[in-house]
């Protein structure tokens, strides 16, 4: 049938009157689906046992499924609940019939102690590892790093480190282990921003691989990448005793020698467009260890910034920037060049965490419940990876970087094709119903993870 113009177009003549009034209305319709996920996990009786010291009226583990809630909906601070108060898919998502106030939640966040942040942190992984299992991956690849979070002033443990933008903020430097096929965060401690990169980490590494091991076995290969700031005696030996594979950056410091070997190298392999390489084995008599070390020497355009190199080397035929990685791995130093350059994938998931997931908001002042808030963002986005892998997501090809496994859609496309979904909650023929206006792609998609959640 040929359509006419005036069937294509509609005058708007005047404003539409606002008028607020009740109504069992959602702006998130794809809670629901959320939902369902959650108590697949069967999430909320776990959070009650692990959060059962801290009392409340409205219960810990409904007072965490609001925040995860809140923060799914596309809010980031507490105060923003007021606007989120009156949506009841909201309210059946983490099962309240009234919403508290923004005061009230950041009053009982202050409760926590470094038990209840522990018993979070653990519940943490312990969702990631069986999601892990499940998968069946063949290999699993950690990359462990932190982050910078800058804070208030009178914020508690909070202190000047090193923030190269922001010199004179005080901030929390939190360390994070993170999953490279899936994008997973298994593991995340707090720190005051003063410390050093590596402080915890051994500690970290050493119960990350126990909760991986008491997981999934000791068969699946594990493999660790870390930069020049964990290249460290305690850590190293711990990968080694473990039986870990590892590749960490080296730095060029004096004691280690590596500038004279560089200095009487004559023949260097091509690795990659303008990169050259060659591996040795250096002994470290301090630490009691022989390591095999790649040093990779890559042909830049111009000096390097502020001399970075320390005046390491003047080629007369260009400057260059030279690295260096220790590994126990059995890697060819081209493929051991693109294994490293898979570190850079878990930046995309810290800017996920803080831009989506509010990581970089600091609610109170307080340091246990700035922690607590820290563990309940990487857990909603954990919460989130999951559903995914679960529902939606779909294999991708293997990759020399050893990245992600899967293609995965970030959480701000997940909250436009799934949960901002107006839609109103009924009762038809004595059953509870939530109703979306008619669109054949949303529909599709729901019912695909609606099938998918019950299979």
């Amino acid at each position: 049938m040929r359509l006419t113009i005036a069937r294509l177009r509609r005058p708007v003549k005047s404003d539409l009157a606002i008028q607020f009034v009740p109504q069992a209305l959602t702006s998130y319709g794809g809670l629901e689906l959320l939902r369902r996920y959650v108590q697949r996990l069967d999430l909320p009786r776990r959070l009650g046992a692990v959060l059962a010291q801290l009392g409340g009226d409205y219960g810990s583990h409904r007072l965490v499924l609001l925040i995860l809630g809140l923060l799914y909906s596309g809010a980031r601070r507490l105060e923003h609940l007021r606007y989120v108060a009156g949506d009841r898919l909201l309210g059946r998502f983490c099962g309240l019939a009234r919403i508290p106030t923004g005061r009230t939640v950041a009053n009982w966040l202050k409760r926590f102690t470094r038990r209840e942040v522990a018993a979070l942190r653990q519940l943490n992984t312990a969702v990631v590892t069986e999601e892990l299992a499940r998968l069946g991956l063949p290999r699993l690849t950690l990359d462990v790093d932190g982050t910078v979070i800058r804070t208030g002033m009178q914020v508690a443990w909070a202190f000047r480190g090193f923030n190269p933008h922001h010199r004179k903020d005080p901030s929390y430097y939190p360390l994070l282990a993170h999953v490279a096929q899936t994008g997973h965060i298994l593991r995340l401690t707090n720190r005051p921003g003063n410390v050093h990169d590596s402080r915890g980490a051994t500690r970290l590494l050493r119960e990350v691989l126990r909760d991986l091991r008491a997981r999934v076995g000791r068969r699946l290969p594990l493999e660790v990448r870390l930069d020049a700031a964990f290249f460290q005696e305690e850590i190293l030996k711990l990968l080694a005793r473990e039986r870990i594979g590892y590749a960490v950056k080296v730095g060029f410091w004096q004691w280690l020698g590596l500038k004279a070997l560089v200095a009487e190298r004559q023949r260097w392999r091509r690795v990659a467009p303008d990169v050259a390489a060659f591996a040795v084995w250096l002994p470290v008599e301090q630490w009691g260890l022989r390591l095999r070390v790649v040093i990779y020497r890559k042909r830049v355009a111009h000096r390097t910034r502020k001399n970075f190199q320390l005046d390491l080397f003047s080629p007369d035929d260009g400057h260059c920037e030279y690295s260096a990685v220790a590994t126990n791995l059995g890697l060819r130093p081209r493929a051991l060049w693109h294994f490293m350059a898979g570190r850079g994938a878990q930046e995309k998931t810290l800017a996920e965490l803080k831009g989506e997931f509010a990581l970089a908001v600091v609610p109170t002042n307080h340091y246990g419940a700035n922690s607590a808030w820290q563990q309940l963002s990487v857990l909603a986005y954990n919460v989130s990876r999951g559903f995914q892998l679960t529902t939606l997501a779909t294999p991708k090809a293997r990759s020399r970087k050893r990245t992600f496994r899967f293609l995965l859609r970030s959480m701000r496309t997940l909250r436009f094709l799934l949960i901002a979904r107006a839609g109103r909650l009924s009762r038809i023929n004595g059953r509870n119903m939530l109703r979306l206006a008619a669109n054949p792609a949303a529909e599709r998609l729901y019912t695909q993870i609606a099938e998918r959640l019950v299979a």
